[in-house]
């Protein structure tokens, strides 16, 4: 062979061997990334190439399929009462992909999931369509619709636990949306309803899941946390002694006063009394106390500082690693930079309930096959022990008092042991706009306590004087307890 022929055949040789490589490193190290992309309009023709499997909610489904003809997604998602139960199945779009539990389980749903790979098998060999798994949730269908009802035209939420295992019993985020409204792909309607949902249109973000993914400042509710914080850390050990707590109470390194909401009881108040009528001078006053870093290092214990998952993501709460004194104070009666999710607010009522022991809070009980095999149960499991079990009945019977004597009277049932805090916290510059509502609470039975909630209530039509946790925020709490224990 001639030198130009020769190199002429190398040349060839090296493209070839390149393209050999291009398409084996196509094939094998990018063939995932390719075939899941959301771009490649295959991946989504195959999520909707059968029915989806459901969600269920006490034995029944929240959603379903309906053929869609003339496109080549051949099924669409349905979604029964879909705005009450939007925050926790999120949705399943053809043109919009998955969120929330229709997103982290999608290829359980479409029967894609690697665990259900004998249940394909016998479906090929027998014939059937494939046919996805089901989600068996925790919630409890009756406390979802007394949470969605109790909010009615506010703008809030509600997170609903039980106290025992972690379980979620109640979700619920107003204003919300259809799932249904664009679950499809190819008409103009689902385009219109879905950018009429966008934030950019509309203010008052119905897609936004408030009660995991909005942070709120607690107000009083975190006084509960401060309290407990005085407990462990033995600033104080008796709730019904005095504390050393001034009035008027100056903020350090300032020459202001922090203020009590109204004319209170609250020089060297106790502990109980001052939870009862949420002094604000003797909870600011323990915050300075014990500083910035144990006032964190308590807020963490009980989940702030980090992403919750349920295994939807909840937006981590916050109480700031850095802070000057004056800003700690005011962040240990929940304002500042202290903010807080509704689930995170329902956690620390939750562990307080729970003799001080927080439990991982988690709204899916087990994954099911088609042939009813479960795939995976979830198992309740100890997320932190935020308050020794003596110091949590203390605070206990401080919460309790609250209900019984104080600002959550609202939130009594007859025949139960209701603990509580109320909260109003403040919103906008200077206080400019309405403050939030706010309403963390359990109710206690001979077997425990079954229920912990936490409720913030955003905007109401209410007047600015008529707003507050007790006035808004008890009664819907009520409501969602009393759902619970009659179940």
């Amino acid at each position: 062979m001639n030198k130009p022929l020769r190199r002429v055949a190398v040349f060839c040789g090296l493209l070839v061997l390149a393209l050999l490589l291009r398409v084996n490193y196509v094939q094998f190290v990018q063939g995932d990334a390719l075939a899941n992309d959301k771009h490649n309009r295959r991946v989504s023709i195959n999520q909707f190439a059968q029915p989806r499997g459901d969600i269920i909610v006490d034995g029944k489904s929240l959603t379903g399929s309906v053929e869609t003809p003339g496109s080549d997604f051949k099924y669409k998602a349905t979604f029964k009462d879909g705005p009450m139960w939007a925050p926790v199945t999120g949705y399943a779009s053809q043109a919009y992909q998955t969120t929330f539990l229709e997103g982290v389980y999608d290829k359980f749903l479409t029967g894609n999931d690697d665990r259900l790979f004998f249940n394909r098998t016998i479906d090929m060999l027998t014939g059937k369509e494939k046919q996805g798994g089901k989600v068996i949730t925790t919630l409890n269908a009756k406390a979802q619709l007394a949470a969605f009802t109790g909010l009615g035209n506010k703008k809030g939420a509600v997170a609903a636990l039980d106290p025992r295992t972690g379980a979620i019993l109640a979700l619920a985020s107003t204003p919300s949306y259809d799932p249904s409204s664009f679950a499809g792909s190819s008409t103009k309607t689902d385009q219109k309803n879905w950018l009429a949902l966008q934030k950019e249109n509309n203010p008052d973000e119905p897609m936004l899941n408030r009660a995991l993914r909005q942070v709120y400042p607690p107000g009083s509710t975190f006084k509960v946390v401060t309290a407990a914080a005085a407990l462990e850390n033995n600033l104080y050990t008796d709730i019904d002694a005095p504390t050393r707590s001034p009035l008027p109470f100056k903020l350090p390194l300032s020459s202001k006063n922090l203020d009590n909401e109204g004319d209170l009881p609250c020089l060297n108040a106790s502990l109980r009394v001052a939870l009862k009528v949420s002094c604000n001078t003797v909870f600011g006053k323990i915050g300075d106390d014990l500083k910035l870093d144990k006032m964190r290092e308590q807020a963490e214990k009980f989940g702030f500082n980090q992403e919750i998952t349920t295994p939807v993501r909840a937006d981590a709460s916050v109480y700031s690693k850095k802070m000057d004194a004056p800003s700690n104070v005011l962040s240990a009666i929940g304002q500042y930079n202290t903010a807080a999710t509704p689930l995170q607010m329902a956690m620390v009522a939750a562990a307080i309930a729970n003799d001080g022991k927080l439990m991982q809070p988690y709204m899916v009980d087990k994954l099911q096959a088609p042939n009813l095999n479960v795939i995976e149960q979830t198992k309740p499991h100890e997320f932190s022990q935020p308050v020794s079990p003596a110091n949590a009945q203390k605070l206990q019977q401080m919460m309790e008092t609250v209900v019984k004597d104080g600002t959550g009277k609202n939130a009594q049932i007859d025949g139960v042991t209701v603990g509580g805090k109320t909260g109003t916290a403040q919103h906008g510059v200077a206080n400019s706009k309405n403050p939030y509502a706010w309403f963390i609470s359990y109710a206690k039975t001979a077997d425990g306590s079954p229920v912990a909630v936490a409720v913030v209530v955003e905007d109401s039509d209410a007047s600015r004087d008529d707003i507050s946790g007790g006035g808004l925020a008890a009664p819907i709490a009520k409501k969602v307890m009393e759902a619970v224990l009659n179940k």
